[in-house]
Protein backbone atom coordinates (compact mmCIF):
# COMPACT_ATOMS: atom_id res chain seq x y z
CA UNK A 1 0.00 0.00 0.00
CA UNK A 2 1.19 3.69 -0.73
CA UNK A 3 1.78 5.48 2.46
CA UNK A 4 1.32 8.57 0.92
CA UNK A 5 -1.97 7.35 -0.88
CA UNK A 6 -5.20 8.95 0.71
CA UNK A 7 -8.69 7.76 -0.42
CA UNK A 8 -10.18 11.17 1.14
CA UNK A 9 -8.56 14.84 2.34
CA UNK A 10 -10.67 16.68 4.51
CA UNK A 11 -8.83 20.45 4.83
CA UNK A 12 -9.75 23.95 6.31
CA UNK A 13 -13.05 22.56 6.67
CA UNK A 14 -15.37 25.71 8.43
CA UNK A 15 -19.12 25.45 9.16
CA UNK A 16 -20.88 28.34 11.06
CA UNK A 17 -24.36 27.95 13.28
CA UNK A 18 -26.11 30.59 14.41
CA UNK A 19 -23.89 31.66 17.64
CA UNK A 20 -21.39 29.08 17.30
CA UNK A 21 -18.52 27.84 15.22
CA UNK A 22 -18.99 24.20 14.56
CA UNK A 23 -15.71 23.43 12.92
CA UNK A 24 -12.70 25.91 12.36
CA UNK A 25 -10.20 24.75 9.86
CA UNK A 26 -10.49 21.11 10.54
CA UNK A 27 -9.09 17.99 8.94
CA UNK A 28 -9.59 14.72 8.33
CA UNK A 29 -7.21 12.59 6.53
CA UNK A 30 -8.12 8.86 5.85
CA UNK A 31 -5.05 5.74 4.48
CA UNK A 32 -6.93 3.04 2.09
CA UNK A 33 -7.04 -0.39 4.07
CA UNK A 34 -6.89 1.64 7.51
CA UNK A 35 -9.01 1.97 10.62
CA UNK A 36 -8.72 5.62 12.02
CA UNK A 37 -10.18 6.85 14.77
CA UNK A 38 -12.17 10.26 15.34
CA UNK A 39 -11.84 11.01 18.92
CA UNK A 40 -13.02 14.05 21.02
CA UNK A 41 -15.15 15.36 23.52
CA UNK A 42 -18.95 15.60 22.48
CA UNK A 43 -19.28 19.17 20.76
CA UNK A 44 -15.92 18.91 19.39
CA UNK A 45 -17.16 18.88 15.82
CA UNK A 46 -16.98 15.10 14.93
CA UNK A 47 -20.64 14.53 14.03
CA UNK A 48 -20.45 18.26 12.03
CA UNK A 49 -17.81 17.17 9.88
CA UNK A 50 -18.57 13.44 9.20
CA UNK A 51 -22.04 15.51 8.18
CA UNK A 52 -20.27 17.44 5.97
CA UNK A 53 -18.65 14.74 4.41
CA UNK A 54 -22.07 13.21 3.21
CA UNK A 55 -23.98 16.44 2.02
CA UNK A 56 -26.30 16.53 5.41
CA UNK A 57 -24.11 19.90 5.76
CA UNK A 58 -22.66 22.42 3.30
CA UNK A 59 -19.13 23.47 4.81
CA UNK A 60 -18.77 26.76 4.55
CA UNK A 61 -14.67 26.84 3.42
CA UNK A 62 -12.55 23.94 2.71
CA UNK A 63 -12.26 21.23 0.55
CA UNK A 64 -12.97 17.76 0.21
CA UNK A 65 -10.98 15.42 -2.31
CA UNK A 66 -11.95 11.94 -2.55
CA UNK A 67 -9.33 9.59 -4.81
CA UNK A 68 -7.44 13.31 -5.42
CA UNK A 69 -10.75 14.68 -6.57
CA UNK A 70 -12.56 17.62 -5.59
CA UNK A 71 -16.18 16.72 -3.90
CA UNK A 72 -19.12 17.79 -2.69
CA UNK A 73 -22.14 15.49 -2.15
CA UNK A 74 -25.51 16.90 -2.47
CA UNK A 75 -27.09 14.24 0.47
CA UNK A 76 -26.89 10.41 1.75
CA UNK A 77 -27.76 9.02 -1.79
CA UNK A 78 -25.15 10.77 -3.23
CA UNK A 79 -22.35 9.52 -0.95
CA UNK A 80 -23.73 5.77 -1.00
CA UNK A 81 -23.64 5.98 -4.71
CA UNK A 82 -20.18 7.46 -4.57
CA UNK A 83 -18.65 4.41 -1.94
CA UNK A 84 -18.95 6.32 1.17
CA UNK A 85 -21.27 4.58 3.83
CA UNK A 86 -22.30 5.30 7.47
CA UNK A 87 -23.29 3.54 9.70
CA UNK A 88 -25.21 5.81 12.52
CA UNK A 89 -25.33 5.42 16.23
CA UNK A 90 -29.00 5.34 16.48
CA UNK A 91 -29.95 2.99 13.55
CA UNK A 92 -32.50 4.39 11.22
CA UNK A 93 -34.44 1.36 9.60
CA UNK A 94 -37.92 0.14 8.27
CA UNK A 95 -38.54 -1.75 11.52
CA UNK A 96 -41.74 -3.91 9.57
CA UNK A 97 -39.42 -4.84 6.49
CA UNK A 98 -37.45 -8.09 5.76
CA UNK A 99 -33.55 -7.55 6.76
CA UNK A 100 -32.91 -7.76 2.41
CA UNK A 101 -35.59 -5.17 1.96
CA UNK A 102 -33.66 -3.01 4.43
CA UNK A 103 -30.28 -3.51 2.83
CA UNK A 104 -31.79 -2.90 -0.99
CA UNK A 105 -34.13 -0.03 -0.36
CA UNK A 106 -34.28 2.50 -3.21
CA UNK A 107 -32.50 0.03 -5.30
CA UNK A 108 -34.26 -2.94 -5.71
CA UNK A 109 -32.86 -5.45 -8.49
CA UNK A 110 -35.08 -6.00 -10.99
CA UNK A 111 -35.90 -8.94 -13.67
CA UNK A 112 -38.55 -8.01 -16.39
CA UNK A 113 -39.52 -4.87 -14.74
CA UNK A 114 -40.56 -6.80 -11.55
CA UNK A 115 -38.93 -6.49 -8.06
CA UNK A 116 -36.49 -10.14 -8.23
CA UNK A 117 -37.13 -11.18 -4.29
CA UNK A 118 -34.54 -14.11 -5.52
CA UNK A 119 -31.57 -11.96 -6.55
CA UNK A 120 -32.32 -10.31 -3.62
CA UNK A 121 -31.55 -12.65 -1.30
CA UNK A 122 -28.99 -14.58 -3.27
CA UNK A 123 -27.22 -11.01 -3.72
CA UNK A 124 -27.71 -10.28 0.38
CA UNK A 125 -26.91 -14.16 1.40
CA UNK A 126 -23.50 -14.11 -0.51
CA UNK A 127 -22.48 -10.18 1.41
CA UNK A 128 -23.76 -11.95 4.88
CA UNK A 129 -21.70 -15.22 3.62
CA UNK A 130 -18.25 -12.79 2.84
CA UNK A 131 -18.90 -11.47 6.35
CA UNK A 132 -20.20 -14.62 8.26
CA UNK A 133 -23.02 -12.50 9.59
CA UNK A 134 -25.25 -15.54 11.17
CA UNK A 135 -29.05 -13.57 10.05
CA UNK A 136 -31.43 -14.85 7.69
CA UNK A 137 -32.15 -12.19 4.91
CA UNK A 138 -35.77 -12.53 4.91
CA UNK A 139 -36.61 -11.97 8.73
CA UNK A 140 -38.08 -9.12 9.78
CA UNK A 141 -35.50 -6.48 10.99
CA UNK A 142 -37.57 -5.20 14.05
CA UNK A 143 -36.93 -8.83 15.67
CA UNK A 144 -33.48 -8.89 15.52
CA UNK A 145 -30.61 -7.55 18.47
CA UNK A 146 -29.44 -4.26 18.09
CA UNK A 147 -25.83 -5.83 17.36
CA UNK A 148 -27.44 -8.08 14.23
CA UNK A 149 -29.17 -4.83 13.07
CA UNK A 150 -25.91 -2.67 13.03
CA UNK A 151 -24.13 -5.83 11.36
CA UNK A 152 -27.37 -5.58 8.56
CA UNK A 153 -26.35 -1.78 8.39
CA UNK A 154 -22.69 -3.02 7.97
CA UNK A 155 -23.29 -5.42 4.95
CA UNK A 156 -25.79 -2.56 3.73
CA UNK A 157 -22.46 -0.28 3.15
CA UNK A 158 -20.42 -3.67 1.63
CA UNK A 159 -23.51 -4.06 -1.00
CA UNK A 160 -22.98 -0.38 -2.13
CA UNK A 161 -19.14 -1.34 -2.27
CA UNK A 162 -18.53 1.75 -0.18
CA UNK A 163 -14.18 2.30 -0.30
CA UNK A 164 -15.05 4.79 2.87
CA UNK A 165 -17.03 3.09 5.88
CA UNK A 166 -18.03 5.81 8.82
CA UNK A 167 -19.22 3.75 12.41
CA UNK A 168 -20.34 6.26 14.99
CA UNK A 169 -20.35 4.78 18.42
CA UNK A 170 -20.73 0.71 16.83
CA UNK A 171 -19.93 -0.86 19.86
CA UNK A 172 -22.16 1.67 22.33
CA UNK A 173 -24.87 -1.38 22.79
CA UNK A 174 -23.08 -4.29 22.54
CA UNK A 175 -21.73 -7.14 24.49
CA UNK A 176 -18.07 -7.94 25.10
CA UNK A 177 -18.77 -11.10 22.21
CA UNK A 178 -20.50 -9.11 20.22
CA UNK A 179 -17.41 -6.49 19.93
CA UNK A 180 -15.24 -9.62 19.45
CA UNK A 181 -17.82 -10.04 16.42
CA UNK A 182 -17.35 -7.02 14.78
CA UNK A 183 -13.71 -6.67 14.91
CA UNK A 184 -13.75 -9.60 12.79
CA UNK A 185 -15.72 -7.89 10.19
CA UNK A 186 -13.84 -4.65 10.56
CA UNK A 187 -10.66 -6.56 10.22
CA UNK A 188 -12.16 -8.22 7.05
CA UNK A 189 -13.07 -5.02 5.59
CA UNK A 190 -9.65 -3.42 6.25
CA UNK A 191 -8.21 -7.23 4.67
CA UNK A 192 -10.14 -6.06 1.61
CA UNK A 193 -8.82 -2.07 1.31
CA UNK A 194 -11.97 -0.70 2.59
CA UNK A 195 -11.05 2.57 4.41
CA UNK A 196 -12.91 3.53 8.13
CA UNK A 197 -13.44 6.38 10.24
CA UNK A 198 -14.33 5.17 13.58
CA UNK A 199 -15.68 7.38 16.07
CA UNK A 200 -15.84 6.04 20.31
CA UNK A 201 -15.69 7.24 23.17
CA UNK A 202 -14.05 4.07 24.77
CA UNK A 203 -10.24 4.29 24.93
CA UNK A 204 -9.49 0.48 25.19
CA UNK A 205 -11.13 -0.13 21.92
CA UNK A 206 -9.69 2.79 19.89
CA UNK A 207 -6.07 1.54 21.10
CA UNK A 208 -7.16 -2.03 20.06
CA UNK A 209 -8.54 -1.49 16.75
CA UNK A 210 -7.26 1.90 14.65
CA UNK A 211 -4.33 2.39 12.89
CA UNK A 212 -3.95 6.17 13.30
CA UNK A 213 -6.23 8.46 15.51
CA UNK A 214 -7.41 12.32 14.53
CA UNK A 215 -8.22 14.39 17.70
CA UNK A 216 -10.76 17.32 17.89
CA UNK A 217 -11.54 20.10 19.80
CA UNK A 218 -13.76 22.83 19.92
CA UNK A 219 -14.47 22.21 15.81
CA UNK A 220 -9.97 21.99 15.54
CA UNK A 221 -7.95 19.80 14.01
CA UNK A 222 -5.86 18.94 17.66
CA UNK A 223 -3.04 16.23 16.23
CA UNK A 224 -3.63 12.90 14.13
CA UNK A 225 -1.46 10.16 15.63
CA UNK A 226 -0.51 6.51 15.19
CA UNK A 227 -2.72 4.67 17.30
CA UNK A 228 0.77 2.69 18.80
CA UNK A 229 2.29 5.55 20.19
CA UNK A 230 -0.87 6.70 22.03
CA UNK A 231 -1.91 5.81 25.68
CA UNK A 232 -5.28 6.88 27.14
CA UNK A 233 -3.58 9.41 29.13
CA UNK A 234 -2.63 10.91 26.58
CA UNK A 235 -5.72 10.85 24.27
CA UNK A 236 -7.78 12.47 27.20
CA UNK A 237 -4.75 15.60 27.42
CA UNK A 238 -5.34 15.79 24.15
CA UNK A 239 -8.76 15.70 23.93
CA UNK A 240 -9.42 18.10 27.06
CA UNK A 241 -6.51 19.95 26.55
CA UNK A 242 -5.48 19.74 30.15
CA UNK A 243 -4.49 16.76 32.05
CA UNK A 244 -7.44 14.82 33.47
CA UNK A 245 -5.28 13.56 36.53
CA UNK A 246 -8.49 11.68 37.79
CA UNK A 247 -11.28 9.81 35.96
CA UNK A 248 -14.06 10.66 38.98
CA UNK A 249 -14.62 13.44 41.60
CA UNK A 250 -13.80 13.27 45.23
CA UNK A 251 -16.69 11.11 47.18
CA UNK A 252 -17.94 13.49 49.56
CA UNK A 253 -21.71 12.31 50.13
CA UNK A 254 -22.54 10.27 53.53
CA UNK A 255 -25.35 7.85 53.72
CA UNK A 256 -28.12 8.15 56.17
CA UNK A 257 -31.17 6.51 57.35
CA UNK A 258 -33.05 3.90 54.76
CA UNK A 259 -35.61 6.07 52.21
CA UNK A 260 -37.03 3.37 49.92
CA UNK A 261 -37.25 -0.43 50.65
CA UNK A 262 -38.06 -2.80 47.90
CA UNK A 263 -39.25 -5.71 49.28
CA UNK A 264 -39.96 -9.10 46.71
CA UNK A 265 -40.30 -7.07 43.47
CA UNK A 266 -41.13 -9.26 40.57
CA UNK A 267 -42.40 -7.48 37.23
CA UNK A 268 -45.79 -8.50 35.58
CA UNK A 269 -45.11 -9.60 31.87
CA UNK A 270 -41.10 -11.30 31.38
CA UNK A 271 -38.93 -10.59 30.85
CA UNK A 272 -38.79 -8.74 33.93
CA UNK A 273 -36.88 -8.75 37.67
CA UNK A 274 -38.53 -11.40 39.90
CA UNK A 275 -37.61 -11.04 43.86
CA UNK A 276 -35.84 -8.59 43.75
CA UNK A 277 -35.57 -6.73 47.54
CA UNK A 278 -33.02 -3.84 48.45
CA UNK A 279 -32.56 -0.71 50.70
CA UNK A 280 -31.81 2.59 49.21
CA UNK A 281 -30.30 5.40 52.19
CA UNK A 282 -30.97 9.22 51.87
CA UNK A 283 -27.90 10.65 50.18
CA UNK A 284 -26.24 7.13 48.90
CA UNK A 285 -25.78 6.48 45.21
CA UNK A 286 -26.32 2.85 44.96
CA UNK A 287 -25.30 1.67 41.10
CA UNK A 288 -26.96 -1.61 39.63
CA UNK A 289 -24.47 -4.07 37.58
CA UNK A 290 -25.40 -6.86 35.41
CA UNK A 291 -24.36 -8.37 32.00
CA UNK A 292 -26.86 -7.50 29.00
CA UNK A 293 -29.72 -9.08 29.12
CA UNK A 294 -29.71 -9.18 33.41
CA UNK A 295 -33.07 -6.42 33.43
CA UNK A 296 -31.05 -4.10 34.97
CA UNK A 297 -33.64 -1.46 33.57
CA UNK A 298 -36.79 -3.27 33.95
CA UNK A 299 -35.95 -2.86 37.88
CA UNK A 300 -35.70 1.42 37.16
CA UNK A 301 -39.23 1.03 35.23
CA UNK A 302 -40.67 -1.04 37.75
CA UNK A 303 -40.25 1.06 40.46
CA UNK A 304 -41.03 4.18 38.45
CA UNK A 305 -44.40 2.46 37.04
CA UNK A 306 -43.71 2.57 33.42
CA UNK A 307 -43.49 -1.42 33.94
CA UNK A 308 -46.16 -2.97 35.70
CA UNK A 309 -45.49 -5.58 38.96
CA UNK A 310 -46.93 -8.92 39.45
CA UNK A 311 -45.91 -8.34 43.26
CA UNK A 312 -43.74 -7.20 45.54
CA UNK A 313 -44.06 -3.46 47.29
CA UNK A 314 -42.19 -0.84 47.06
CA UNK A 315 -42.20 1.70 50.78
CA UNK A 316 -40.96 5.03 50.95
CA UNK A 317 -40.19 7.01 54.06
CA UNK A 318 -42.02 4.47 55.81
CA UNK A 319 -44.64 4.02 53.74
CA UNK A 320 -46.10 1.97 51.08
CA UNK A 321 -46.30 3.68 47.52
CA UNK A 322 -47.99 2.30 44.51
CA UNK A 323 -46.68 3.51 41.06
CA UNK A 324 -49.05 3.03 38.68
CA UNK A 325 -47.73 5.53 36.05
CA UNK A 326 -44.52 7.67 35.37
CA UNK A 327 -47.61 10.35 36.51
CA UNK A 328 -47.95 8.30 39.69
CA UNK A 329 -44.51 8.00 39.93
CA UNK A 330 -43.25 11.80 39.96
CA UNK A 331 -46.33 12.58 41.95
CA UNK A 332 -44.36 10.77 45.03
CA UNK A 333 -41.18 12.14 44.41
CA UNK A 334 -39.14 10.05 41.68
CA UNK A 335 -37.38 11.23 38.68
CA UNK A 336 -36.28 8.51 35.88
CA UNK A 337 -33.47 9.82 33.18
CA UNK A 338 -33.64 6.88 30.32
CA UNK A 339 -31.15 5.03 28.28
CA UNK A 340 -32.30 6.11 25.14
CA UNK A 341 -31.93 9.45 25.27
CA UNK A 342 -32.43 10.72 21.78
CA UNK A 343 -35.78 8.30 21.53
CA UNK A 344 -37.20 8.45 25.21
CA UNK A 345 -35.66 11.73 26.86
CA UNK A 346 -35.66 14.62 24.90
CA UNK A 347 -38.09 16.12 22.15
CA UNK A 348 -35.45 17.07 19.28
CA UNK A 349 -37.02 19.51 17.67
CA UNK A 350 -38.17 21.70 20.46
CA UNK A 351 -36.38 23.86 22.23
CA UNK A 352 -33.81 23.86 25.22
CA UNK A 353 -36.66 25.56 27.37
CA UNK A 354 -39.31 23.13 26.41
CA UNK A 355 -37.50 20.56 27.37
CA UNK A 356 -36.41 21.51 30.68
CA UNK A 357 -40.15 22.84 31.66
CA UNK A 358 -42.43 20.08 30.25
CA UNK A 359 -42.17 17.27 33.41
CA UNK A 360 -43.24 20.10 35.49
CA UNK A 361 -45.78 22.44 33.75
CA UNK A 362 -48.24 21.62 36.75
CA UNK A 363 -46.03 24.57 38.80
CA UNK A 364 -46.42 27.13 36.01
CA UNK A 365 -49.69 27.44 36.40
CA UNK A 366 -51.71 30.76 36.45
CA UNK A 367 -55.08 31.18 36.58
CA UNK A 368 -55.99 29.49 33.17
CA UNK A 369 -52.62 29.54 31.30
CA UNK A 370 -49.03 29.30 32.23
CA UNK A 371 -46.38 31.63 33.23
CA UNK A 372 -43.48 32.15 30.57
CA UNK A 373 -41.74 34.29 33.27
CA UNK A 374 -41.41 31.44 35.43
CA UNK A 375 -40.62 29.02 33.10
CA UNK A 376 -37.50 31.07 31.66
CA UNK A 377 -36.64 31.49 34.69
CA UNK A 378 -36.11 28.03 35.51
CA UNK A 379 -34.71 27.11 31.88
CA UNK A 380 -32.05 29.61 33.16
CA UNK A 381 -31.12 27.78 36.52
CA UNK A 382 -31.55 24.17 34.63
CA UNK A 383 -28.72 26.11 32.33
CA UNK A 384 -27.09 27.53 35.04
CA UNK A 385 -26.90 24.44 37.78
CA UNK A 386 -26.30 22.24 34.93
CA UNK A 387 -23.32 24.19 33.04
CA UNK A 388 -25.28 23.57 29.67
CA UNK A 389 -23.25 24.94 27.00
CA UNK A 390 -26.04 26.51 24.60
CA UNK A 391 -26.40 30.01 22.71
CA UNK A 392 -30.00 30.80 23.94
CA UNK A 393 -33.06 28.82 25.56
CA UNK A 394 -34.58 28.86 22.33
CA UNK A 395 -31.95 26.47 20.54
CA UNK A 396 -33.55 23.19 19.40
CA UNK A 397 -32.08 19.98 21.77
CA UNK A 398 -31.20 18.02 19.10
CA UNK A 399 -28.21 20.64 18.01
CA UNK A 400 -26.81 20.17 21.49
CA UNK A 401 -23.75 17.67 22.37
CA UNK A 402 -24.94 14.11 24.40
CA UNK A 403 -23.51 15.37 27.38
CA UNK A 404 -25.33 19.04 27.30
CA UNK A 405 -28.54 17.08 26.09
CA UNK A 406 -28.15 14.71 29.34
CA UNK A 407 -27.77 18.05 31.84
CA UNK A 408 -30.64 19.32 30.59
CA UNK A 409 -32.69 15.85 31.11
CA UNK A 410 -31.27 15.98 34.75
CA UNK A 411 -32.12 19.27 35.42
CA UNK A 412 -35.90 18.72 34.16
CA UNK A 413 -36.03 16.09 36.65
CA UNK A 414 -34.59 18.33 39.13
CA UNK A 415 -37.27 20.82 38.41
CA UNK A 416 -39.94 18.68 39.81
CA UNK A 417 -37.90 18.34 43.22
CA UNK A 418 -37.57 14.20 43.47
CA UNK A 419 -36.39 12.59 46.34
CA UNK A 420 -34.89 9.43 44.41
CA UNK A 421 -33.09 9.47 40.98
CA UNK A 422 -33.16 6.84 38.95
CA UNK A 423 -30.45 6.94 36.09
CA UNK A 424 -30.23 4.29 33.24
CA UNK A 425 -27.14 4.60 31.77
CA UNK A 426 -26.38 8.11 32.03
CA UNK A 427 -23.15 8.61 30.30
CA UNK A 428 -23.76 6.54 27.29
CA UNK A 429 -22.23 7.77 24.21
CA UNK A 430 -20.74 11.05 26.32
CA UNK A 431 -17.13 11.52 26.33
CA UNK A 432 -14.66 11.89 29.14
CA UNK A 433 -14.94 15.41 29.92
CA UNK A 434 -18.50 15.86 30.28
CA UNK A 435 -18.70 12.29 32.19
CA UNK A 436 -16.85 14.26 34.86
CA UNK A 437 -18.96 16.69 34.91
CA UNK A 438 -22.32 14.50 35.39
CA UNK A 439 -20.37 12.56 37.73
CA UNK A 440 -19.82 15.82 39.93
CA UNK A 441 -23.59 16.40 39.46
CA UNK A 442 -24.63 12.89 41.13
CA UNK A 443 -22.31 13.82 43.98
CA UNK A 444 -23.59 17.15 44.01
CA UNK A 445 -27.22 15.43 44.60
CA UNK A 446 -26.08 12.88 46.95
CA UNK A 447 -24.73 15.66 49.27
CA UNK A 448 -28.08 17.43 49.09
CA UNK A 449 -29.83 14.58 50.35
CA UNK A 450 -31.23 13.21 47.44
CA UNK A 451 -30.69 9.09 46.66
CA UNK A 452 -29.75 7.50 43.72
CA UNK A 453 -29.98 4.89 41.71
CA UNK A 454 -27.39 4.55 38.53
CA UNK A 455 -27.50 1.55 36.21
CA UNK A 456 -24.11 1.33 34.11
CA UNK A 457 -22.63 -1.17 32.02
CA UNK A 458 -19.70 0.39 32.58
CA UNK A 459 -17.77 -1.22 35.70
CA UNK A 460 -14.83 1.81 36.33
CA UNK A 461 -17.99 4.30 36.53
CA UNK A 462 -19.76 2.68 38.80
CA UNK A 463 -16.26 1.74 41.27
CA UNK A 464 -15.78 5.14 40.99
CA UNK A 465 -18.81 6.93 42.12
CA UNK A 466 -21.26 4.56 43.86
CA UNK A 467 -21.25 3.59 47.39
CA UNK A 468 -23.10 0.27 47.05
CA UNK A 469 -23.46 -1.99 43.39
CA UNK A 470 -26.10 -4.48 43.84
CA UNK A 471 -25.63 -7.02 40.65
CA UNK A 472 -28.80 -8.39 38.28
CA UNK A 473 -28.34 -12.04 36.69
CA UNK A 474 -31.05 -12.68 34.45
CA UNK A 475 -33.41 -10.77 36.57
CA UNK A 476 -32.72 -12.08 39.42
CA UNK A 477 -30.48 -10.27 42.51
CA UNK A 478 -27.44 -11.50 43.18
CA UNK A 479 -25.23 -9.71 46.13
CA UNK A 480 -25.18 -6.28 47.00
CA UNK A 481 -21.22 -5.21 47.70
CA UNK A 482 -20.21 -2.46 49.58
CA UNK A 483 -17.60 0.11 47.66
CA UNK A 484 -14.99 -1.37 49.74
CA UNK A 485 -15.48 -4.86 48.93
CA UNK A 486 -16.16 -4.64 44.97
CA UNK A 487 -14.07 -5.49 42.49
CA UNK A 488 -14.53 -5.92 38.86
CA UNK A 489 -14.35 -9.72 38.99
CA UNK A 490 -16.36 -10.22 41.70
CA UNK A 491 -18.70 -8.28 40.01
CA UNK A 492 -18.13 -10.71 37.03
CA UNK A 493 -19.11 -13.47 39.26
CA UNK A 494 -22.28 -12.42 40.51
CA UNK A 495 -23.22 -11.27 37.09
CA UNK A 496 -22.74 -14.90 35.81
CA UNK A 497 -24.89 -16.32 38.66
CA UNK A 498 -28.11 -16.92 36.89
CA UNK A 499 -26.96 -17.11 33.20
Amino acid sequence: MDENKYVLEMTDIEKQFPGVKALDHAMLKLRPGTVHALMGENGAGKSTLMKCLFGIYKADGGTILIDGKETNFTGPKNALDNGVAMVHQELNQVLKRSVMENIWLGRFPKKYGLISHKQMYDETKKVFDELDIPVNPKMIIGKLSVSQRQMVEIAKAVSYNAKILVLDEPTSSLTQEEVEHLFVIINKLRARGVAMVYISHKMEEILRISDEVTIMRDGKWIATEDAKDLTTDKIIQLMVGRELTDRFPPKTNVPGEVVLEVNHLTGKYMPSCIDVSFQLRKGEILGVAGLVGSRRTEILETIFGIAHHESGEIIKDGKKVNNRSSRDAIKNGFAMLTEERRATGIFGGMSINFNSVIANLKGYKKAFWLSSKKMKEDTQWVIDSMRVKTPTQKTHIKTLSGGNQQKVILGRWLLTKPDILLLDEPTRGIDVGAKYEIYQLIIDLANEGKSVIVVSSEMPELLGICDRIMVMSNGHLSGILDIEDATQEEIMRLAAQYV
